[in-house]
């Protein structure tokens, strides 16, 4: 199975949280931190479980409509 990682920019997120639905892994929330523009932007699951894993499908980059996320895919065995 394909593996991979995110990276969503904190302070570009707007909080629409479209990769939140989006993400068909389940991986992506909203924090509980609020950044310096007072919204509370999407945050990646580091730590996941073995049935949630990202999978590197891109689909939370295609709908976020600020940029903010940066899709990244493992290669072998890297995580």
């Amino acid at each position: 199975m394909k593996r991979g990682k995110i990276i969503i920019d904190g302070e570009r997120c707007k909080g629409c949280y479209l990769c939140v639905r989006a993400c068909p892994c389940h991986i992506i929330a909203a924090s509980t931190t609020a950044n310096a523009t007072g919204t509370y932007p999407a945050i990646f699951a580091e730590k996941q479980e073995e049935e949630k894993v990202c999978i590197a499908c891109g689909s939370c980059y295609e709908v976020c409509p600020d940029t903010a996320i940066e899709v990244y895919e493992f290669e072998g065995d890297e995580q």
